[in-house]
């Protein structure tokens, strides 16, 4: 009898630890399916926070866009195209801003690798690694940068 009761028992402990198992083991596939399903959703919304944050700044250029056309309009006085063209730019130029866009400084300033890109090099009574000139100006978006400066640098004249 103890040995049969013993079987039983180590029977149901055997029944037992199969169902724990079989149980964890839905738990875990059910626990996959959700995340597989939580990461399409967080991509679909990725997807489409990125479309239509896309479609604000868009929005936000229109008036200038706007602008642009009434200055190709005027072609045929040279004086109001200007005025139009110079307007755009300020516009555009002003709302770029107010989204976290900063120009470089960088005529006359010490060379920064992190800022800068060499493009020229000039014998100057300066002294080395001072812009002279920027070739083309650089953008910061917030505290990143953009798009370096290229920027020609100075160099000492060592024959004097």
């Amino acid at each position: 009898m103890k040995d049969k009761k013993q079987s039983d028992e180590k029977e149901t402990k055997k029944k037992s630890e199969k169902e724990v198992i079989a149980e964890l083991t839905d738990t875990l596939q059910r626990t996959q399916a959700e995340f597989e399903n939580y990461k399409k959703r967080v991509d679909k919304e990725k997807a489409e926070f990125v479309k239509y944050a896309k479609a604000e700044i868009i929005h936000k250029i229109l008036p200038t866009l706007d602008t642009f056309e009434i200055s190709l309009k005027s072609t045929k006085d040279n004086e109001k195209f200007v005025k139009g063209i110079e307007m755009a730019y300020a516009q555009l130029f002003s709302l770029l801003e107010s989204e976290g866009l900063k120009p470089i400084e960088s005529v006359g300033k010490k060379f920064d690798p992190y800022l800068h890109e060499v493009m020229l090099k000039e014998k100057s009574d300066k002294e080395d690694g001072i812009v002279l000139e920027e070739l083309q100006k650089g953008y910061m978006l917030n505290d990143k940068v953009l798009r370096h400066s290229k920027v020609k640098i100075s160099e000492k004249d060592n024959k004097k």
